[in-house]
């Protein structure tokens, strides 16, 4: 009888972040709370405190949560792509994906949009996202260099922290028009120099 328990626990837990993910990515982190969340899982807060002391807590748990999944993706990316440009395209395709249509961002834009209401932990969380990713860009990049499969690639920093900033400014522009066009158009360029 304890694995249940244990089970149900942990599902609900799972069931409360897939929901506070869902309203954060909408919303982001200012925009929805405890009540919000209550309501659209059909528990009472004390139910979320339980699981999750603070708001706090469970940004922190978000973000972990998300970058994990990410990172595994960049994994299955870099183990099924040998060229760079392949790795970069998906990369690319991996944030239009998270627009879901215009109605949502990647939970981190989303995050870093509120970044001045976020606790030290969870902006630690976010820092390291970011730099994880860049790092992974840089790789790439480097990568790029050697197979010649992205046209002017000089300096792979630059390249890394230009190529964040175009996915995520795109998100942006897309999910304030509700218009995934918008995010095409941004990135079209830089996905013109791929081979």
């Amino acid at each position: 009888m304890a694995v249940n328990c244990d089970r149900t626990v942990m599902d609900r837990r799972t069931e409360l972040l897939d929901c506070a993910e869902n309203i954060a990515r909408r919303r982001g982190y200012n925009g929805f709370s405890y009540a919000d969340l209550a309501d659209e899982v059909g528990i009472r807060k004390a139910s979320i405190h339980y699981h999750f002391p603070s708001k706090a807590d469970l940004a922190v748990a978000l973000i972990e949560r998300y970058a994990n999944r990410f990172y595994e993706a960049l994994e299955v990316i870099d183990d099924t792509s040998e060229i760079a440009s392949d790795r970069l395209a998906a990369y690319v395709q991996s944030y239009r994906k998270a627009l879901s249509g215009g109605t949502k961002l990647c939970l981190c834009v989303a995050f870093a949009i509120s970044r001045d209401s976020l606790s030290a932990d969870a902006l630690t969380e976010l820092d390291a996202f970011h730099a994880n990713s860049i790092d992974w860009l840089c790789n790439t990049f480097e990568l790029a260099k050697k197979d010649g499969s992205v046209t002017h690639v000089n300096n792979s920093t630059e390249e890394a922290s230009a190529l964040l900033a175009t996915v995520e400014g795109a998100q942006l522009v897309a999910r304030t028009a509700i218009k995934v066009s918008d995010f095409d158009q941004a990135t079209r360029l830089f996905l013109s120099r791929l081979d």
